[in-house]
């Protein structure tokens, strides 16, 4: 008998617990590749708790449950979780460490699933119980998974090839590489279990994670440029065969476990520490190699995209920039009627999108955001929270394309009618638009990180009083992942991962300032760059700076022109000159009337 409700699924796994003789479990979302996003079999959280968001975790003893999310999901996590069953906490505020201490007693033994987590992140936690008595124990298996009775089984998508052609770059050119690193770095193979990586590496795609073309799969890559890929059986046909050659041997993944403990006796690895998970690391250990945790030479060149790459972004963004002009034409028009909501202009945009026929997939689910909820950063809405588009109000519309040649990613916030947006918005909107402005004309010397860029896109928020709390942006990837590391442009503070991260040309990243009045309102204007090479007569050493990737309108009606300085309304009218010559030729009548229209000069 299936369990329907929240409360009869959390009785179920106390109940597997007393049977383990364990005194609590830890419930992540996460895989066993630590992705960002994951398959329906890893919804763990989601199946326990009902919270539908992309980060969290809960914790679960005999007596007590809490679930920890952090402020991007404060308002969602207390309409989608029961708080009668799990206490709510907010991260970084309120430690994982420091609940369990206040509700177990000393020997406590709490459990966890050494396939999803990582090394650092049980070792910083051990560091924190041990002292107060409390152990915490690898589980043998999900103890969570054996009372999930209709648990989706993995799914059985076939892996496709990404032809050379697209890639740019051969699957044997990458594998020498990585030969070469681990050669210069003295190891004799590379345990790769992040997807994205391993998508690269071979040049391959799938379709196993919603909106991310990955394969589930795990790979070992040697010095000798050979690669051993782990993968179901189900999912390798005779082109995949074909495609990866005799350098490269397919195995089936559950056997992956076997090869780690059985047959890398005395060799030395090399362990990405940000996706190597504890079951890993064990593994290797106890079938007698040695492991060093240091980056996956992969994720650095992956994120630095070749000429062909960087082809396949722009013309990925000039086919995906026709349809969200469409969509924000359309919506002009039926949006003051009153009789749009949320889902519907989410499902209206996609359809626009699909009319492109080398559409692959969404990039992440649409952020289609009305009145208060633009005001939610990271909102996704559902049936439960849909709302009408109210007429004389902003919506925002975050959203992205899988194409073959490049992955999109774009944030427009428009004015919906009819009357006039107030001087309050027009002068936020205004003051994200100038800091927006001001990375994309940012020039820096070789060198420069992320991090130091940041500054530029707040000051004029900054001036007002006013700031927003994610990310200015983060790295996109080449027909893979919408958010892609190693290099982010955000605050240095509070040890984000990448803001520390050179950039280099060739780099792909989102210009995405914000600002974000709670129950009102909020404003993001969102396109992608390309790191590239600045040529200044004169100059002493390399500098860098960005190419604009994505074309959109922006809404002048939300514009405060007199806020502009002659230069900025200068990049405005040849951004929206730029926008209008590259859609032109995809749009036709009444569209390219209106593109037209919100093109002209301030």
């Amino acid at each position: 008998m299936l369990m329907q409700t929240h409360e009869a699924r959390l009785a179920a796994l106390r109940e597997e617990l007393k049977r383990r003789g364990l005194g609590g479990f830890i419930i992540p979302i996460s895989d066993e590749h630590m992705s960002e996003y994951v398959g329906d079999y890893a919804q763990r959280l989601r199946w326990l708790t009902g919270f539908g968001g992309s980060a969290g975790f809960a914790a679960v003893t005999l007596d007590h449950a809490a679930i920890f999310v952090d402020g991007r999901y404060t308002v969602q996590v207390r309409e989608q979780v029961d708080g009668t069953l799990f206490d709510y906490k907010s991260v970084p505020a309120d430690s994982l460490a420091g609940w369990l201490a206040d509700v177990c007693e000393a020997g406590a033994k709490i459990a966890y699933d050494p396939w999803l987590h990582t090394w650092a992140w049980v070792e910083a936690l051990e560091k924190q119980v041990n002292p107060k008595g409390i152990t915490l124990v690898p589980a043998q298996s999900n103890p969570l998974d054996a009372v999930w009775a209709d648990q989706p089984a993995p799914s059985p998508a076939a892996a496709i090839i990404h032809d050379d052609a697209l890639a740019g770059r051969s699957s044997a050119d990458k594998r020498a590489a990585v030969a070469d690193w681990l050669a210069k770095e003295g190891h004799d193979a590379l345990v790769i279990p992040a997807l994205d990586s391993i998508a690269w590496l071979l040049n391959i795609r799938g379709s196993d994670v919603a909106h991310t073309p990955v394969a589930l799969s795990y790979v070992i890559a040697h010095k000798d440029g050979s690669a051993e890929l782990f993968i179901a059986p189900e999912k390798v046909t005779p082109e995949l065969t074909r495609h990866l050659g005799n350098a490269v041997t397919i195995r089936e993944r559950a056997a992956f476990e076997g090869a780690l403990t059985g047959e890398l006796k005395g060799k030395t690895i090399a362990l990405d520490p940000d996706f190597a998970v504890v079951g890993i690391a064990q593994a290797l250990r106890s079938g007698g190699a040695t492991f060093t945790f240091k980056q996956d030479p992969t994720i650095l060149a992956k994120a630095v995209k070749n000429p062909v790459e960087q082809q396949g972004h722009r013309d990925a963004q000039a086919r995906d920039g026709a349809a969200v002009s469409k969509f924000l034409r359309w919506l002009e028009i039926e949006g003051p009627k009153g009789g749009v909501d949320e889902l519907a202009a989410a499902a209206r945009l996609q359809a626009f999108r699909e009319e492109d026929p080398g559409l692959r997939d969404l990039s992440f689910d649409t952020i289609s955001a009305a009145a208060g909820h633009a005001a939610l950063p990271h909102y996704k809405v559902d049936e439960d929270s849909n709302i009408k588009v109210p007429p004389s109000s902003i919506y925002l519309v975050d959203s992205g394309g899988q194409y073959p040649g490049g992955t999109t990613d774009i944030t427009r916030t428009v004015w919906v009618g009819p009357g006039e947006p107030s001087a309050e918005m027009r002068d936020r909107n205004t003051r994200v638009l100038k800091g927006h402005i001001q990375i994309d004309r940012a020039v820096f010397p070789q060198g420069t990180a992320g991090g130091q860029l940041d500054v530029l896109a707040r000051q004029y928020l900054w001036e007002a009083g006013v700031d927003y709390a994610h990310g200015t942006g983060h790295g996109v990837g080449s027909f893979l992942g919408v958010h892609e590391g190693p290099q982010r442009i955000a605050k240095p503070s509070g040890g984000q991962a990448g803001t520390g991260q050179e950039l280099f040309a060739g780099m792909i990243l989102s210009n995405e300032p914000g600002y974000y009045k709670q129950g009102a309102f909020g404003i993001r204007i969102e396109n992608l760059v390309l790191v590239e090479e600045r040529q200044i007569a004169g100059a002493e050493g390399r500098y860098l700076g960005f190419e604009t990737l994505t074309f959109v309108p922006l809404d002048r009606k939300l514009i405060e022109k007199s806020l502009l300085t002659a230069d900025e309304i200068a990049w405005v009218d040849a951004y929206h000159a730029k926008v209008r010559s590259l859609l032109a030729p995809q749009l036709a009548g009444d569209d390219l009337a209106w593109l037209e229209r919100e093109t002209a000069p301030l």
